[in-house]
Protein backbone atom coordinates (compact mmCIF):
# COMPACT_ATOMS: atom_id res chain seq x y z
CA UNK A 1 0.00 0.00 0.00
CA UNK A 2 0.89 3.34 -0.81
CA UNK A 3 1.21 6.52 1.00
CA UNK A 4 0.57 8.87 -1.49
CA UNK A 5 -0.62 8.49 -5.14
CA UNK A 6 -0.98 11.59 -7.26
CA UNK A 7 -3.52 11.15 -10.35
CA UNK A 8 -2.13 13.52 -13.53
CA UNK A 9 1.04 14.70 -14.32
CA UNK A 10 1.12 18.84 -15.03
CA UNK A 11 2.34 21.61 -13.24
CA UNK A 12 0.13 20.55 -10.26
CA UNK A 13 0.79 16.98 -10.53
CA UNK A 14 4.49 17.36 -10.49
CA UNK A 15 4.60 20.13 -7.72
CA UNK A 16 2.21 17.92 -5.77
CA UNK A 17 5.66 15.18 -6.43
CA UNK A 18 7.97 17.38 -5.22
CA UNK A 19 6.34 18.59 -1.75
CA UNK A 20 5.47 14.59 -1.53
CA UNK A 21 9.00 13.28 -2.04
CA UNK A 22 10.38 16.35 0.24
CA UNK A 23 8.17 14.56 3.38
CA UNK A 24 8.78 11.47 2.57
CA UNK A 25 5.85 10.22 1.31
CA UNK A 26 7.18 8.43 -1.80
CA UNK A 27 4.64 9.10 -4.39
CA UNK A 28 3.40 7.91 -7.23
CA UNK A 29 2.50 9.67 -10.18
CA UNK A 30 0.32 8.16 -12.60
CA UNK A 31 1.53 10.27 -15.82
CA UNK A 32 -1.91 9.81 -17.86
CA UNK A 33 -2.42 9.40 -21.96
CA UNK A 34 -0.55 13.02 -22.04
CA UNK A 35 2.46 13.06 -19.76
CA UNK A 36 3.01 16.95 -18.71
CA UNK A 37 -0.42 17.91 -19.64
CA UNK A 38 -1.53 20.82 -21.61
CA UNK A 39 1.70 22.49 -20.96
CA UNK A 40 3.60 20.26 -23.41
CA UNK A 41 1.85 21.96 -26.15
CA UNK A 42 2.21 25.23 -25.58
CA UNK A 43 5.51 26.16 -27.65
CA UNK A 44 6.71 29.08 -25.45
CA UNK A 45 6.21 30.57 -21.90
CA UNK A 46 6.98 33.71 -21.22
CA UNK A 47 4.95 33.77 -17.79
CA UNK A 48 6.08 31.64 -15.30
CA UNK A 49 8.57 32.93 -12.77
CA UNK A 50 12.20 32.57 -13.12
CA UNK A 51 12.07 31.75 -16.95
CA UNK A 52 11.82 34.70 -19.55
CA UNK A 53 11.01 32.39 -21.65
CA UNK A 54 10.51 28.40 -21.65
CA UNK A 55 9.07 25.70 -24.39
CA UNK A 56 5.89 24.35 -22.55
CA UNK A 57 7.05 21.05 -22.71
CA UNK A 58 10.75 21.78 -21.68
CA UNK A 59 9.53 23.00 -18.28
CA UNK A 60 7.14 20.21 -18.05
CA UNK A 61 10.50 17.93 -18.57
CA UNK A 62 12.63 19.94 -15.77
CA UNK A 63 9.51 19.38 -13.00
CA UNK A 64 9.44 15.88 -13.95
CA UNK A 65 13.36 15.54 -13.48
CA UNK A 66 12.72 17.36 -10.46
CA UNK A 67 10.29 14.69 -8.67
CA UNK A 68 12.13 11.82 -10.07
CA UNK A 69 15.65 13.20 -8.43
CA UNK A 70 13.74 13.58 -5.12
CA UNK A 71 12.20 9.82 -4.94
CA UNK A 72 9.41 10.12 -6.90
CA UNK A 73 8.04 6.78 -9.01
CA UNK A 74 6.18 7.81 -12.28
CA UNK A 75 4.19 5.12 -14.06
CA UNK A 76 2.23 5.32 -16.97
CA UNK A 77 -1.19 4.71 -18.36
CA UNK A 78 -4.78 6.05 -17.75
CA UNK A 79 -6.29 5.66 -14.56
CA UNK A 80 -10.12 4.30 -15.62
CA UNK A 81 -12.04 4.10 -12.53
CA UNK A 82 -11.39 4.74 -8.68
CA UNK A 83 -12.71 3.42 -5.38
CA UNK A 84 -12.81 5.69 -2.90
CA UNK A 85 -15.80 4.15 -0.54
CA UNK A 86 -13.79 2.94 1.44
CA UNK A 87 -10.02 2.78 2.75
CA UNK A 88 -6.91 2.12 1.86
CA UNK A 89 -8.08 3.87 -1.70
CA UNK A 90 -8.63 1.46 -4.82
CA UNK A 91 -7.11 3.44 -8.15
CA UNK A 92 -7.28 0.98 -11.39
CA UNK A 93 -5.14 1.81 -13.78
CA UNK A 94 -5.71 0.80 -17.51
CA UNK A 95 -8.80 -1.28 -15.93
CA UNK A 96 -5.66 -4.19 -14.64
CA UNK A 97 -3.51 -2.57 -12.09
CA UNK A 98 -4.97 -1.42 -9.19
CA UNK A 99 -2.92 0.63 -6.68
CA UNK A 100 -4.05 1.36 -3.27
CA UNK A 101 -2.97 4.26 -0.97
CA UNK A 102 -3.46 5.95 1.71
CA UNK A 103 -4.02 9.17 0.37
CA UNK A 104 -4.95 10.21 -3.38
CA UNK A 105 -4.26 13.70 -5.04
CA UNK A 106 -6.37 14.54 -8.02
CA UNK A 107 -4.09 16.83 -10.41
CA UNK A 108 -6.19 15.64 -14.29
CA UNK A 109 -6.58 19.05 -15.37
CA UNK A 110 -9.19 20.46 -17.61
CA UNK A 111 -9.09 20.79 -21.26
CA UNK A 112 -9.97 23.43 -23.74
CA UNK A 113 -13.16 23.05 -25.76
CA UNK A 114 -12.80 24.38 -28.97
CA UNK A 115 -15.90 24.82 -31.93
CA UNK A 116 -15.05 21.31 -33.58
CA UNK A 117 -13.29 23.00 -36.97
CA UNK A 118 -10.45 20.86 -38.45
CA UNK A 119 -8.42 23.69 -39.14
CA UNK A 120 -8.55 24.89 -35.13
CA UNK A 121 -5.95 21.37 -35.24
CA UNK A 122 -4.18 22.19 -38.01
CA UNK A 123 -3.11 25.59 -36.80
CA UNK A 124 -3.31 24.84 -32.95
CA UNK A 125 0.10 26.36 -31.22
CA UNK A 126 0.91 28.35 -35.11
CA UNK A 127 -1.54 30.85 -34.10
CA UNK A 128 -4.81 28.93 -32.51
CA UNK A 129 -4.77 29.32 -28.46
CA UNK A 130 -7.59 28.69 -26.11
CA UNK A 131 -5.82 30.77 -23.63
CA UNK A 132 -5.82 34.47 -24.26
CA UNK A 133 -3.67 35.21 -21.15
CA UNK A 134 -1.09 32.53 -21.93
CA UNK A 135 -0.64 33.60 -25.70
CA UNK A 136 -1.79 37.19 -26.21
CA UNK A 137 1.23 38.49 -25.63
CA UNK A 138 2.66 36.69 -29.10
CA UNK A 139 -0.12 39.09 -30.91
CA UNK A 140 0.72 42.35 -29.62
CA UNK A 141 -0.51 45.04 -32.11
CA UNK A 142 -1.73 41.93 -34.45
CA UNK A 143 -5.62 41.67 -35.43
CA UNK A 144 -7.22 38.81 -33.40
CA UNK A 145 -10.55 37.00 -33.09
CA UNK A 146 -11.81 35.68 -30.37
CA UNK A 147 -14.77 33.13 -30.58
CA UNK A 148 -17.58 32.82 -28.14
CA UNK A 149 -20.68 34.75 -26.38
CA UNK A 150 -20.26 34.36 -22.34
CA UNK A 151 -18.13 35.54 -19.39
CA UNK A 152 -14.81 33.75 -20.55
CA UNK A 153 -15.24 35.06 -24.12
CA UNK A 154 -15.88 39.10 -23.09
CA UNK A 155 -13.07 38.77 -20.56
CA UNK A 156 -10.32 37.16 -23.20
CA UNK A 157 -11.69 40.12 -25.78
CA UNK A 158 -11.27 42.75 -23.37
CA UNK A 159 -7.91 41.60 -21.91
CA UNK A 160 -6.75 40.98 -25.69
CA UNK A 161 -8.21 44.60 -26.66
CA UNK A 162 -5.24 46.07 -24.22
CA UNK A 163 -2.50 43.96 -26.65
CA UNK A 164 -3.59 43.84 -29.84
CA UNK A 165 -4.41 46.38 -32.20
CA UNK A 166 -8.25 44.94 -32.94
CA UNK A 167 -10.28 42.42 -31.69
CA UNK A 168 -13.02 40.95 -33.62
CA UNK A 169 -15.68 39.12 -31.42
CA UNK A 170 -17.25 36.61 -32.76
CA UNK A 171 -20.87 35.10 -31.29
CA UNK A 172 -22.76 32.42 -33.02
CA UNK A 173 -26.50 33.60 -31.75
CA UNK A 174 -27.91 37.44 -31.82
CA UNK A 175 -26.96 38.17 -28.57
CA UNK A 176 -24.23 37.83 -25.97
CA UNK A 177 -24.72 35.27 -22.79
CA UNK A 178 -22.14 37.24 -21.23
CA UNK A 179 -22.41 39.49 -17.70
CA UNK A 180 -24.76 42.97 -18.22
CA UNK A 181 -21.19 44.64 -16.96
CA UNK A 182 -18.98 43.21 -19.65
CA UNK A 183 -21.18 43.19 -22.33
CA UNK A 184 -21.07 47.38 -21.70
CA UNK A 185 -17.07 47.38 -21.22
CA UNK A 186 -17.79 45.29 -24.91
CA UNK A 187 -19.38 48.34 -26.11
CA UNK A 188 -17.12 50.84 -24.56
CA UNK A 189 -14.20 49.54 -25.83
CA UNK A 190 -13.49 50.72 -29.17
CA UNK A 191 -10.73 48.53 -30.96
CA UNK A 192 -13.62 45.54 -30.28
CA UNK A 193 -15.95 44.90 -33.07
CA UNK A 194 -18.75 42.57 -31.98
CA UNK A 195 -20.08 40.57 -34.85
CA UNK A 196 -22.99 38.41 -33.85
CA UNK A 197 -25.17 36.02 -35.80
CA UNK A 198 -21.41 35.09 -37.11
CA UNK A 199 -19.71 31.71 -37.27
CA UNK A 200 -16.50 30.46 -38.24
CA UNK A 201 -16.43 28.07 -41.42
CA UNK A 202 -12.50 28.29 -41.85
CA UNK A 203 -9.30 29.34 -40.44
CA UNK A 204 -6.39 29.94 -43.37
CA UNK A 205 -2.89 30.69 -43.96
CA UNK A 206 0.45 29.39 -44.93
CA UNK A 207 1.86 27.73 -41.57
CA UNK A 208 0.38 29.90 -39.42
CA UNK A 209 -2.90 31.83 -39.04
CA UNK A 210 -2.98 34.59 -41.25
CA UNK A 211 -6.85 34.90 -41.22
CA UNK A 212 -10.70 33.39 -40.89
CA UNK A 213 -13.93 32.42 -43.16
CA UNK A 214 -17.19 33.87 -41.76
CA UNK A 215 -20.52 32.68 -42.23
CA UNK A 216 -23.27 35.58 -41.26
CA UNK A 217 -27.03 34.59 -40.29
CA UNK A 218 -26.28 30.40 -41.55
CA UNK A 219 -28.49 28.99 -43.27
CA UNK A 220 -31.36 32.25 -43.74
CA UNK A 221 -32.17 33.50 -46.99
CA UNK A 222 -29.37 36.36 -46.36
CA UNK A 223 -26.91 34.53 -45.76
CA UNK A 224 -23.33 35.87 -46.22
CA UNK A 225 -19.91 34.99 -46.39
CA UNK A 226 -16.79 36.98 -45.99
CA UNK A 227 -12.57 36.87 -45.01
CA UNK A 228 -11.05 38.69 -42.41
CA UNK A 229 -7.54 39.04 -41.92
CA UNK A 230 -5.96 38.33 -38.66
CA UNK A 231 -2.94 36.42 -36.93
CA UNK A 232 -4.55 34.75 -33.83
CA UNK A 233 -8.27 32.83 -33.33
CA UNK A 234 -8.98 32.48 -29.86
CA UNK A 235 -11.87 30.15 -29.01
CA UNK A 236 -13.56 30.78 -25.57
CA UNK A 237 -16.28 28.22 -25.73
CA UNK A 238 -15.59 26.82 -22.39
CA UNK A 239 -13.28 24.19 -20.44
CA UNK A 240 -13.89 20.62 -19.64
CA UNK A 241 -12.63 19.24 -16.07
CA UNK A 242 -10.94 15.81 -16.42
CA UNK A 243 -13.47 14.43 -13.35
CA UNK A 244 -15.95 12.30 -15.06
CA UNK A 245 -14.49 9.13 -13.38
CA UNK A 246 -14.42 10.88 -9.76
CA UNK A 247 -18.00 11.57 -9.76
CA UNK A 248 -19.25 9.09 -7.65
CA UNK A 249 -17.00 9.80 -4.57
CA UNK A 250 -16.23 13.74 -4.95
CA UNK A 251 -18.35 16.46 -5.42
CA UNK A 252 -17.97 18.91 -8.32
CA UNK A 253 -19.90 22.03 -8.94
CA UNK A 254 -22.43 22.05 -11.97
CA UNK A 255 -19.78 22.26 -14.31
CA UNK A 256 -17.70 19.57 -12.75
CA UNK A 257 -14.70 21.52 -11.20
CA UNK A 258 -13.62 19.83 -8.14
CA UNK A 259 -15.26 21.64 -4.65
CA UNK A 260 -12.25 21.96 -2.29
CA UNK A 261 -12.81 23.04 1.26
CA UNK A 262 -11.97 26.77 1.99
CA UNK A 263 -8.34 27.33 1.37
CA UNK A 264 -7.21 23.87 1.17
CA UNK A 265 -7.26 21.07 -1.41
CA UNK A 266 -9.18 18.99 0.96
CA UNK A 267 -12.22 17.71 -1.02
CA UNK A 268 -15.44 16.17 0.80
CA UNK A 269 -13.94 12.48 1.13
CA UNK A 270 -11.10 12.53 3.39
CA UNK A 271 -7.84 11.96 2.50
CA UNK A 272 -8.44 12.51 -1.11
CA UNK A 273 -7.26 16.10 -2.45
CA UNK A 274 -7.53 18.29 -5.03
CA UNK A 275 -5.05 20.49 -7.29
CA UNK A 276 -4.93 22.29 -10.37
CA UNK A 277 -6.90 22.98 -13.25
CA UNK A 278 -9.93 20.30 -12.59
CA UNK A 279 -10.36 22.16 -9.03
CA UNK A 280 -9.80 25.79 -10.54
CA UNK A 281 -13.20 27.52 -12.81
CA UNK A 282 -11.20 31.02 -12.62
CA UNK A 283 -7.71 31.45 -12.63
CA UNK A 284 -6.18 28.65 -15.31
CA UNK A 285 -2.49 28.89 -14.84
CA UNK A 286 0.63 26.82 -14.73
CA UNK A 287 2.00 29.01 -11.60
CA UNK A 288 -1.38 29.06 -10.40
CA UNK A 289 -1.69 24.90 -10.51
CA UNK A 290 1.80 24.63 -9.44
CA UNK A 291 1.19 26.56 -6.41
CA UNK A 292 -2.37 24.39 -5.41
CA UNK A 293 -0.23 21.44 -6.53
CA UNK A 294 2.30 22.24 -3.20
CA UNK A 295 -1.10 22.84 -1.08
CA UNK A 296 -2.39 19.75 -2.19
CA UNK A 297 0.59 17.82 -0.74
CA UNK A 298 1.07 19.74 2.52
CA UNK A 299 -2.48 18.67 3.10
CA UNK A 300 -1.51 15.30 2.67
CA UNK A 301 1.48 15.34 4.56
CA UNK A 302 -0.59 16.28 7.65
CA UNK A 303 -3.75 13.90 7.08
CA UNK A 304 -1.23 11.31 6.83
CA UNK A 305 0.79 12.82 10.36
CA UNK A 306 -3.04 12.62 12.21
CA UNK A 307 -3.48 9.16 11.84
Amino acid sequence: MEKCLIIGSGPAGYTAAIYASRAGLNPIVIAGNDPGGQLTTTNEIENYPGFESINGFDLMDLMKNQAEKLGTRIVGGCVTSVDFSQKPFKVIVDENNIYESQTVIIATGATAKYTGLPSEQTYKGVGVSACAVCDGFFFKKKDVVVVGGGDTAAGDALYLSKICNKVYLVVRKPYMRASRILQERIAQTPNIELLTEHVVSEIYGNGKVEGVKLKYRVGQPNEVTKDISVSGYFAAVGRSPQTEIFAPYISTDASGYIITQGNSAKTNVEGVFACGDCADPVYRQAVVAAGTGCRAALDAESYLSQL
